[in-house]
């Protein structure tokens, strides 16, 4: 990869996709481009296609993605599996057609069976059922690390795939009703200890285990990945480290400065037991992680204070 390169961001603007943009021009890669959602609609084969031919980018990180918690996921799973193939199809075949140099697709821990082997190594991808709560979106996603293969296999297209961790940070979903754990327990703390509630209603038990990662470091991990790897497997990018979401609960509490009490709702699910990434390849190529949770809920916190007139509510 080339600092002139022209390197396009699919979903530039959400978690995942707006820190990999900023961690691309703090590295030096200046000629990145990125189109939302009312500029170019990603389900449309068409207008992709059009965009491609027409920019004509060296380098495709694919980020763009239709996202959300359990409860988001359990209720609209056909949306999940549609929005996300029709996607990752568009952007993929158009960058195959138009010979992009690389292409990097984002999947997610979610694809790993339900009770795969902890930590979880990159080969237990198909070895078993996948966690209902998430299958739709699971689906999708295989299918898209898998397509990168195919592409890499029968035209030697270098797409190249990594399964980031449970993510959070700058310009995370705060909203409720889709949010993932750590941004509904940041607002949640944050606006009980503005009303002086008495408690927060947290979702489970608190027993599932689970890794999280601030996205500022997956961003620099996928650019290293674009930089150093060619492989036709994905990568893990995590930190190898795990808490529960009872100990993640106590921790952004803390952070928040709430005084209250927790109340977890038995009756809603927990999801996966546990999700731990297994980061030995990652590490082998050369890659470690920098932020440590507690900064990191520290930093993400100090964003969602700053930025709660405009984030997503």
């Amino acid at each position: 990869m080339e600092k002139n390169d022209k390197i396009y961001v699919a979903g530039h603007r959400g978690l995942v996709g707006s820190a990999i943009v900023r961690s691309l021009k703090k590295q030096g890669y200046e000629n990145v481009i990125g189109r939302t959602h009312r500029e170019l609609d990603l389900t449309d084969q068409a207008a992709v296609r059009v965009f491609f031919e027409t920019e004509r980018p060296d380098i495709v990180v694919l980020a763009a993605a239709k996202v959300g918690g359990i409860n988001a996921n359990n209720t609209a799973p056909a949306d999940f599996a549609w929005d996300n193939m029709q996607i990752q199809c568009n952007v993929i075949k158009s960058a195959h057609d138009c010979h992009v140099k690389k292409l990097l697709f984002l999947g997610s821990t979610c694809i790993y069976p339900r009770m795969a082997p902890q930590p979880i190594p990159e080969d237990a991808l198909l070895t078993g059922p996948l966690e209902e709560t998430n299958e739709a979106y699971a689906i999708a996603k295989i299918a898209g690390m898998e397509m990168c293969r195919f592409f890499k296999k029968q035209y030697g297209d270098n797409f190249i795939s990594c399964m980031p961790t449970n993510l959070y940070g700058p310009y995370d979903n705060y909203e409720l009703s889709g949010s993932h754990v750590m941004p509904a327990m940041i607002r949640k703390f944050h606006e009980a200890k503005a009303s002086g509630a008495p408690a927060v209603e947290l979702w489970g038990t608190g027993t599932p285990l689970r890794e999280f990662l601030y996205v500022d470091d997956m961003a620099d991990a996928c650019i290293y990945l674009l930089e150093h790897y060619d492989g036709e497997r994905h990568v893990n990018i995590g930190t190898g480290k795990e808490l529960t979401i009872r100990e993640l609960a106590e921790l952004v509490k803390k952070t928040v400065g709430y005084e209250g009490e927790i109340v977890w709702n038995r009756d809603m699910p927990d999801g996966t037991p546990r999700k731990l990434t297994d980061v030995s390849k990652l590490h082998g190529i050369g890659w470690h992680h920098k932020v440590e949770l507690e900064e990191g809920v520290r930093l993400a916190y100090d964003w969602f204070r700053e930025h709660v007139a405009t984030a997503r509510l």
